[in-house]
């Protein structure tokens, strides 16, 4: 089955995010973005809306638990959201990164991925 390959990327939310106390009273910016194939095969005959995975109501779910969440970790962050993703069972290969700017000092960015190959 031919499978069809969307990416979301950098989509840029700000949350609670981190473990030293002055970062449980701030909002910090947190960069999100998300891989997964699926079948797409009548969409892309039909052309219609109808056919094709919602991935703008997936994007609108991640938004409002990411600025609604307040986590110490990264790595809890991504599991949440890629759990989110998960719950679309047509959904393969999912990745989903999650950056946090500015994490280090001398640093731009602390990554986190979880992908199906972590399970």
């Amino acid at each position: 089955m031919a499978m069809t390959g969307i990416q979301i990327k950098n989509l840029r939310l700000r949350t609670v995010i981190g473990a030293n106390n002055w970062e449980r009273n701030v909002l910090q910016d947190v960069i999100i973005s998300i891989s997964f194939k699926y079948n797409a095969k009548q969409a892309e005959k039909s052309d219609r809306i109808e056919d094709v995975f919602n991935y703008k109501s997936l994007t609108k779910k991640i938004i409002n638990e990411v600025e609604e969440s307040k986590f110490n970790l990264l790595e809890s962050l991504v599991n949440h959201i890629y759990k989110i993703v998960k719950e679309n069972r047509e959904l393969q290969n999912v990745t989903v990164t999650v950056e946090k700017p500015y994490a280090l000092r001398f640093c731009d960015n602390v990554i986190a991925v979880k992908s199906d190959e972590d399970e």
